[in-house]
């Protein structure tokens, strides 16, 4: 689509659409055929769980042979634990500016949306500066579903200046953070991914600018940032590899380079941060003393991308800098009085749609604004940022690490809050309120350990599966008359526990062991015959022998998170 001047869109001068609404404090371009969002839009199922990925044969476990299974284990130094957070408190009335703003939390990309998005239209410029890309996804959000959007921050270093920001120029996704908004649009968690993460980037298709297609094949224990660049991979590469680490089903992504960040921080007149220890940083540049600062242009950039002037110099470290910038940039949009001028917002939206790439469902001013003024009414005291809980990768020498691999203990509970779209502090609140997993639902009372017996399947697709929960039943648990009957006769997504009226107490006992949740239990009708043993199916759920299969859905106490609109964050 061509662009518009700023003195004519399609014959109209542009300046004559606009009407200040003072109800907002903005100004809106109003044409024929604006939606306004409706907020009663919001009553539909929870979006399609798609399960995590599992390695491994579904049939390669036979009946009491030696298997291993395809998790590893280890230790690693866990972040400093967060104060525990109470019961959710009341949220505050926002303001008539903020009700008409577009907070849309969670990273650069998204950011840009807050300036493309304040009116109802914006010009046919607007349009012409967007760039799209086809991911060959149709997973278009609704209004009344839960919406995953991934941001991706590139390491493109095109632009006066950007290539002297450390080492060689790449296309890699240097920054990436998955944000879900929720289905009610009460709460959002962005999820920052380490750029240094080993993990599985899958066979992606790639439509290059001529048109033509190529299939990129599958790579695997590399780098999470090779996920795009590396071979071709595009965006939609990411997005697939996202998708399969964290089972979350995803919308949309938006996408954003270096120039993006000197643009937009000089645009909102400088982003305000905080730094409890001095940087000095000859790689990047960045110079600060202990204390606050306002940061735009060339300082801004610097101040997202060190790395070596702060904490132990990782990618980690870096990502709490990306953070907190993020945050205060956002507050320094939804809150400041430039969207109450008509050129100040004119030149923050021309300066975000030029440096935003998405996907070609969004790939329109209509279809933003549609999207961010519907996750935006969530405001940023509900809006979450936290980093993917990850270990040292064991593989490498202790004193010359470089990488790091997911801690599943601590990173699934996250994805199952995300795949789920439960709060995480309604979750911390029913954890309070409830019984453990299992519950009562098997019927009163329980046997002893040595006295349940039960037959156990692999369904899923962790090799071994059925052999290494027989062992753990048997020798740590106490269940004799536990047995191991190979391959189930079809794979299955979840575990299951079958039983009979008699054998309630059997099931609560092992219920409870194994961490079963309650749709796990399958009464059958009658009793059980003379000898006859309940039936566990492990499905793609399972996690490893003695882990439970359910996990809470929460933010784990020792995972550090920040919210959006906490200004007295302060980096260490």
């Amino acid at each position: 689509m061509e662009s518009q001047g700023r003195g004519d869109a399609g014959g109209i001068d542009p300046a004559d659409q606009w009407v200040f609404n003072p109800e907002t404090g903005t100004y809106e371009l109003r044409l024929p055929g604006a939606r306004r969002p409706d907020p009663s839009e919001h009553a539909a199922p929870r979006p399609r769980h798609v399960p995590s990925p599992r390695r491994g044969d579904p049939h390669g476990d036979p009946p009491g042979g030696p298997t291993t299974r395809g998790t590893g284990s280890g230790d690693a130094p866990r972040p400093e634990a967060r104060p525990p957070r109470g019961r959710r408190k009341a949220k505050p009335k926002r303001s008539r500016l903020r009700k008409g703003l577009v907070w849309t939390g969670g990273g650069l990309a998204f950011l840009l949306v807050v300036g493309a998005g304040a009116a109802w239209y914006a010009y046919q410029r607007l349009n012409g500066n967007i760039t799209k890309v086809d991911t060959g996804f149709d997973n278009g959000f609704s209004h009344d579903e839960a919406v995953n959007i991934l941001l991706i921050g590139t390491d493109t270093r095109t632009g006066d200046g950007n290539d002297s920001y450390g080492g060689d120029a790449s296309e890699g996704n240097d920054t990436t953070i998955l944000v879900h908004f929720s289905k009610n649009r009460e709460h959002a968690t962005a999820l920052s991914i380490p750029r240094d993460l080993i993990t599985d980037i899958p066979e992606c298709e790639v439509t290059h600018e001529d048109g033509t297609q190529e299939t990129v094949p599958a790579s695997y224990g590399v780098r999470f940032n090779q996920s795009m660049g590396a071979l071709g991979r595009d965006p939609g590469c990411v997005w697939r590899t996202v998708q399969e680490l964290t089972g979350v089903e995803i919308n949309h992504f938006m996408m954003a380079d270096f120039n993006a960040v000197k643009d937009l921080s000089t645009a909102v007149g400088g982003v305000p941060v905080c730094v409890s220890e001095p940087i000095h940083d000859e790689k990047s540049g960045l110079d600060l003393e202990p204390g606050r600062h306002e940061l735009q242009g060339e300082d801004a950039l610097a101040f997202v991308r060190t790395r070596h002037g702060v904490g132990n110099g990782s990618d980690l470290d870096r990502i709490h800098l990306q953070q907190q910038f993020l945050a205060s940039m956002a507050r320094e949009i939804t809150g400041g009085d430039m969207l109450s001028s008509l050129t100040d917002f004119w030149d923050l939206a021309d300066t975000a749609t030029k440096a935003l790439t998405v996907d070609t469902g969004i790939g329109s001013i209509e279809k933003l604004y549609d999207l961010a003024s519907d996750v935006g009414r969530i405001p940023m005291s509900d809006v979450n940022f936290v980093t993917l809980p990850v270990r040292d990768n064991p593989d490498e020498p202790a004193d010359r690490r470089a990488t790091v691999v997911v801690d599943e203990d601590r990173a699934e509970p996250i994805f199952r809050m995300l795949r789920e779209d439960i709060d995480p502090d309604a979750a911390e609140e029913t954890e309070e309120e409830e019984p453990g997993a299992g519950g009562d639902s098997a019927g009163a009372g329980s046997a002893a350990p040595e006295d349940v017996r039960v037959d156990i399947y692999n369904g899923g697709d962790v090799i071994g599966a059925a052999q290494d929960t027989l062992q753990w039943l048997q020798v740590d648990e106490g269940m004799p008359l536990a047995s191991n009957r190979g391959n189930a006769p079809e794979s299955q997504e979840t575990t299951t526990l079958e039983y009979r009226a008699d054998q309630a107490a059997q099931a609560a006992t092992l219920a409870e062991i194994m961490g079963l949740p309650d749709s796990a239990l399958k009464e059958q009708p009658g009793d059980s015959a003379e000898g006859e043993a309940m039936v566990l199916v492990l499905g793609n759920d399972f996690r490893g022998a003695g882990e439970p299969i359910e996990v809470p859905a929460e933010i784990p106490d020792d995972v550090t998170s920040i919210q959006a609109d906490d200004e007295d964050v302060c980096a260490e």
